[in-house]
């Protein structure tokens, strides 16, 4: 049976090409090798890391703003690891456009942000020139994502091929490098959208597949899979709850084989520095590392206090590590407790934009999950058990003592493990069969390396125990 069951009411498309800087443990050839034509233009051989505008900007998007984000995120004005550091430095290097970059109008009583011929109609007030925006992001060497099947001006009564074409040609036109296919408007081939987008960038795209686990064609086949990551999930807001609900999409899409190198499973984007308290954001940026979907920031980049709160989790280049690694499997959940909580899924007050759509969104109104109260993921890191990553999550509402068994974690092989902490950064100790996290808070979580320990090295029956530490 499986570890949870819930129902999937949205996947987001969402597709990219981007320099990849950090912990990329296998070459393109060896996945070729490996995946066959799974991964034929070999993109997408890691999960993406970058941001996206939707979260923050909702509509109210423009070039200036992008322009920001993308000087932002190649700043380097923080520490990583006693050194002047980028986020862009650690991996994340893509920025991607989302939704209302387009002039809407009425074609025979229909909405339509598309000409005659086809081609897309851009909003010149609001990007006079996407050229220039995606120059200044090249030379910055970032990657520039676009979005496509609108929700906004949704074009939902049109399935003309021209459309498909049209905006297609324009990727390559206005030099993007990757494009996120949301499920609102008619156009939703993407087969289709995969051959045109072939067609007409030679250099290769990225492509997102945003039709939230529901709308065809929305989860990839273990042969058939024409984009390179696609939203398993409804959408995300910045509440514990909906993280949650969001990553227990991913666990029967790892047990089946469906999230892989070039075809990655995708909960949404982070809303770490968005609304959630220091342990949810570290818990949340986790839970997403160990389950290998994309990192996809979508706080301000340009707010000091905010930037500050979060850069030594999301810039834990040991965590990017686990989220980067490729051993032969994604990682998923291997134990839950018996006993569950309710969580709220309720979009937080103060955030009310996320429902100012121009679509429906059955999700933004208050609705409950239904969640194991501690559930522990695994994800090997290197093969044949040289080092595998676990995560303790405790979603109850008051602090848990988290223990495991090294014989529970599928890609464990060793009885006597040297633990190191993740989120301090520090060795722990070497232990025998089992270990124990104390006093982990509401929302917290354990994130731990595991290795085997060298024969020689000395292990203590009573060193079974850590607490975890707050900021």
């Amino acid at each position: 049976s499986e570890l949870f069951s819930l129902s999937v009411t949205h996947i987001f498309v969402e597709t990219k090409m981007v320099k990849f800087k950090v912990f990329v443990l296998c070459s393109l050839r060896f996945l070729e090798f490996i995946l066959g034509d799974v991964l034929p233009d070999g993109r997408g051989e890691t999960p993406l890391m970058g941001w996206r505008s939707w979260n923050l900007y909702h509509g109210n998007v423009n070039q200036k703003l992008m322009m920001s984000i993308m000087d932002a995120i190649v700043k380097r004005d923080k520490l990583v690891n006693g050194k002047p550091t980028s986020l862009c430095d650690v991996g994340y290097c893509d920025v991607g456009l989302d939704d209302n970059w387009q002039v809407c109008k009425k074609v025979d009583g229909k909405n339509s942000y598309h000409d005659a011929n086809g081609k897309p109609i851009v909003n010149l007030l609001r990007f006079p020139n996407f050229k220039a925006m995606n120059a200044h992001a090249h030379k910055l060497g970032l990657t520039a994502g676009w979005y496509g099947n609108n929700c906004i001006c949704r074009e939902a009564g049109n399935r003309s091929t021209i459309y498909y074409d049209g905006d297609a040609k324009a990727t390559a036109y206005y030099d993007f490098d990757s494009i996120k296919l949301d499920g609102c408007g008619a156009q939703k081939d993407i087969p289709l959208w995969h051959d045109l987008l072939s067609k007409y960038n030679p250099k290769g795209i990225l492509i997102e597949n945003c039709h939230w686990g529901v709308v065809y064609p929305a989860i990839p086949t273990k042969t058939w899979c024409p984009w390179n990551y696609y939203r398993s999930s409804t959408d995300i807001s910045p509440n514990y709850g909906s993280v949650i609900r969001n990553l227990q999409t991913t666990i029967p899409l790892a047990r089946n084989g469906l999230s892989r190198p070039g075809c990655w499973a995708y909960p949404d984007m982070l809303e770490v520095g968005i609304r959630l308290s220091y342990e949810e954001s570290r818990s949340h940026f986790g839970a997403w590392c160990i389950v290998s979907s994309p990192l996809i920031l979508s706080h301000d980049l340009n707010d000091k206090n905010v930037s500050d709160s979060i850069w030594d989790i999301i810039t834990n280049t040991e965590a990017i590590e686990v989220n980067q690694a490729w051993a032969g499997h994604p990682g998923t959940a291997f134990a839950r407790s018996d006993d569950n909580v309710i969580l709220s899924t309720k979009i937080p007050s103060g955030y009310e934009f996320y429902e100012n759509r121009s679509i429906s969104n059955p999700v933004s109104d208050e609705t409950f999950v239904t969640v194991p109260k501690y559930q522990y993921f695994y994800k090997p890191v290197k093969q044949n058990g040289e080092k595998t990553a676990v995560l303790l999550m405790n979603n109850f509402e008051i602090k848990q003592t988290l223990s495991f068994n090294f014989a529970d974690v599928p890609s464990l092989t060793c009885a006597n493990c040297r633990i190191r902490d993740i989120w301090t950064r520090k060795d722990i100790g070497v232990f025998k069969d089992t270990f124990t996290c104390e006093s982990v808070a509401s929302h917290d979580s354990c994130f731990l390396m595991i290795s085997p320990a060298p024969e020689n090295d000395h292990w203590d029956f009573n060193q079974d125990t850590v607490s975890v530490k707050k900021k």
